[in-house]
C-alpha cells in the first residue's frame, strides 16, 4: 500500500472515530475564509472544547456510516468543514453563528444534531435556543417570584394590624 492511500485510510478512520465520539456535527461552507480567520476559528473551537476539521468530501462520505441518510451525503458539495460537539451543541451553534456574523465567511450547510438530521434552515433556530443553565435560571426565578408574592400576601394582614396598633398607640 502506498503512503498516500495509507494517509487517506487514516483520515477516514480518524473521521469515523470523531463521528462516533461526537453526537453533533455541523457542516460548514468556508469558501472565502482567510488563513487568519481559520486560525482564529480553530483557536475559538479549542478553547471551548470543540473540534473543527476540514476533510475532502470523498473521504468524508466514505467515513459516514451506512445508516446516515442521503440528505447528509447531499450536503457534501464544495468545500466542507466539520464542527464537532460531544456535549452542549447549542453553545457550538452560538459560537458558529457569532463567528459567521462577525466575519461573514461561514455558511451553514446543515448537520446532525444529537443523532437527528439538521437542515440548514433550522440552524438559526438551534443557535437562538437558550442554554440549559439560562432556562433553569428562568424557571427558578419564576418559581421564587410566585412564592415571594404569596409570602407578601400572607404577611399583609399582619403588617396592616401592626400599623393600626402603632397609630392607636400614637393617638393615646
Amino acid at each position: 500500500m502506498n503512503v498516500n492511500k495509507e494517509r487517506k485510510a487514516d483520515t477516514v478512520k480518524d473521521l469515523k472515530d470523531d463521528l462516533a465520539q461526537n453526537n453533533t456535527v455541523y457542516l460548514l461552507d468556508f469558501m472565502n475564509m482567510s488563513v487568519a480567520q481559520s486560525v482564529e476559528l480553530r483557536r475559538l473551537m479549542r478553547e471551548n472544547a470543540y473540534k473543527f476539521r476540514v476533510i475532502k468530501n470523498r473521504l468524508a462520505i466514505r467515513a459516514l456510516h451506512e445508516d446516515v441518510s442521503d440528505k447528509i451525503k447531499s450536503l457534501f458539495r464544495g468545500p466542507t468543514a466539520f464542527a464537532f460537539a460531544s456535549d452542549n451543541p447549542l453553545r457550538l451553534a452560538k459560537i458558529i453563528k457569532e463567528f459567521s456574523a462577525k466575519n461573514k465567511v461561514l455558511n451553514i450547510k446543515g448537520g446532525i444534531l444529537e443523532g437527528q438530521f439538521l437542515p440548514q434552515e433550522k440552524f438559526e433556530e438551534v443557535a437562538n435556543i437558550n442554554s440549559r443553565e439560562e432556562l433553569l435560571a428562568k424557571i427558578g426565578y419564576s418559581l421564587s417570584y410566585q412564592l415571594t408574592k404569596l409570602l407578601q400576601t400572607w404577611q399583609a394582614p399582619m403588617m396592616s394590624l401592626g400599623r393600626l396598633l402603632s397609630q392607636l398607640k400614637s393617638k393615646k
